[in-house]
């Protein structure tokens, strides 16, 4: 899921950066469009804590191993915060562990970032059968949750596939490369059930915390009498 460097030519990686950075621009407007922009921030940092370390937890589907990316669940809780907590936490992956890439920061961001905010548009659809559906939210979960993972992996594939230079062979790498998008189907359902279970553990301690739910009061005005 995290393309390195030395991967993709010049022409994608600044497009990459291009898009990133429209989609960052997006996300920050649409933040700065809230009542209380701030009121987000504690709880993007730490699920972008959590995407950070998530991608050390390594699940062996053969031939190969998968990680959890949790890129559904960033989207499902935290809406449009979910852009800017996936690029933080893949900068310093990369820049820490040299896990994924800088010249490939702007690809990464893509595919795991704009997946995110299309899944927080899907659970959105859990208002269909009530927002305090129980039901719904789980479905709706899931169904981020495994998007979130499904998107992700198919537009690497895309990019990795129409990119193979010409001095390797091509039908070996696209084999290669199908494998490896295949193996992450499992970790489709994995992450669609995780996010199901925290979507409706969240509804039932503290459904503020989902985002969409969270509305404040208008203010009141105090009049005095005269």
């Amino acid at each position: 899921m995290h393309i390195p460097d030395g991967i993709l030519p010049a022409s994608v990686c600044l497009g990459g950066y291009a898009t990133a950075g429209a989609a960052a621009w997006y996300s920050l407007r649409k933040i700065g469009q809230k009542e209380n922009p701030r009121e987000g921030i504690p709880k993007a940092s730490l699920l972008t804590a959590a995407f950070f370390v998530a991608s050390w937890i390594h699940i062996p589907v053969p031939p190969t191993s998968v990680h959890l990316v949790l890129s559904g669940l960033l989207g499902a809780v935290l809406g449009y915060y979910a852009f800017p907590a996936v690029l933080i936490g893949l900068f310093f992956q990369a820049v820490m562990f040299q896990h994924g890439g800088l010249t490939t920061l702007g690809v990464n961001a893509t595919v795991m970032g704009v997946p995110a905010l299309l899944c927080y548009h899907l659970f959105r659809l859990r208002r269909l059968f009530g927002s305090d559906s129980r039901l719904g939210t789980g479905i709706c979960g899931f169904l981020a949750g495994a998007a979130g993972i499904g998107l992700s992996a198919l537009a690497a594939m895309v990019i990795l596939v129409t990119t193979i230079p010409a001095h390797l062979d091509a039908a070996a790498e696209r084999a290669s490369i199908y494998a490896l998008t295949l193996a992450h189907v499992p970790l489709m359902v994995v992450e669609g059930v995780f996010t199901a279970l925290v979507a409706v553990f969240l509804l039932r301690v503290k459904p503020v915390l989902i985002e969409g739910e969270c509305r404040e009061a208008p203010a009141r005005r105090v009049r005095g009498t005269e």
